[in-house]
């Protein structure tokens, strides 16, 4: 399951796509300051987009949650929940991460990293809780099936501000895009 992501676009760019949207981003602890984030992983300090008194606010929070066994929850099913009256949040992604087994010869195992294609951001459906955020997932769609058998709930630009504020049915934002929809492309090992 989705264990790290990236996030090297300027953050220009976040601002840009949660425009689309037709909302205006707010800022109550500043602008976040970060640089080019190729290596996103659980524990992590990352920007989010969630709503604020003031409206969709970006703010900085930790990847995961201590779970009631104490270990980090930075994935949650998504499959027959009801969303309407948890804290939501988007987390901008330009690529996240999968691994499958080692390839022959390989003691680590395989990397993929999976972008929109087309797009140069996506979001990732999320929640907060205790201060941090995890992932929601869902039964994996033709272009991850491959790869693993869940996904993270990929978001397109324009429906980010769909999930914060539910304007849609939960059950045509937290479902796998079409196939097609993700590229993928293996990072280790090397291609030769």
């Amino acid at each position: 399951m989705c264990n790290e992501y990236q996030l090297i676009l300027p953050f220009d760019d976040v601002i840009a796509a949660f425009n689309l949207t037709g909302n205006r981003l707010v800022f109550p602890g500043g602008m976040p300051n970060f640089g080019p984030m190729a290596s996103i992983r659980i524990g992590d300090r990352a920007p989010i987009i969630q709503m604020g008194a003031e409206g969709p606010e970006a703010v900085m929070t930790p990847w995961a949650w201590k779970g009631p066994g104490g270990r980090p929850v930075f994935n949650f099913r998504s499959d027959g929940r009801s969303f309407e009256g948890s804290h939501r949040c988007l987390i901008p992604a330009d690529g996240f991460f999968e691994f499958t087994d080692p390839e022959p010869g390989q003691k680590r195992k395989t990397k993929w990293r999976f972008t929109l294609s087309g797009q140069r951001l996506f979001w990732v459906a999320g929640l907060i809780k205790e201060g941090a955020f995890a992932m929601l997932t869902t039964e994996p769609g033709e272009d991850i099936a491959p790869y693993h058998d869940r996904q993270i709930v990929v978001l397109r630009p324009e429906d980010g501000a769909a999930w914060l504020d539910l304007q849609r049915p939960q059950t045509e934002l937290l479902r796998a895009l079409p196939a097609g929809s993700l590229d993928v492309e293996k990072v280790f090992p090397a291609a030769a």
